[in-house]
């Protein structure tokens, strides 16, 4: 995940940026549970698979997508605020 996360940056964060993704819908995590909690996760924290596009509504993966925007939605902290809440110390 960490790599794919970064390779997404390196790759396609520009663009990202440009169409207006945030760091959390890209990089959140539960605040408690972490990815158990998929529904909050950003799109980058759900799966290890690398992206392959970025488009305004959606991360493109080989064989799926995540989107921006789903009903009911919500994010939490990105990731790297997660380490700095002590979870699972």
């Amino acid at each position: 995940m960490r790599e794919s996360a970064i390779a997404f940056c390196d790759r396609f964060g520009a663009e990202a940026h440009r169409l207006g993704w945030t760091a959390p819908q890209l990089f959140a995590l539960h605040p408690e549970y972490g990815t158990v909690r998929f529904d909050v996760c950003g799109v980058m924290m759900i799966g290890a698979d690398p992206a392959s596009g970025v488009e305004a509504d959606r991360i493109l993966f080989e064989r799926t997508a995540g989107y921006r925007i789903r009903p009911g939605q919500t994010w939490d902290v990105p990731v790297w605020k997660f380490a700095k809440l002590g979870v699972g110390q």
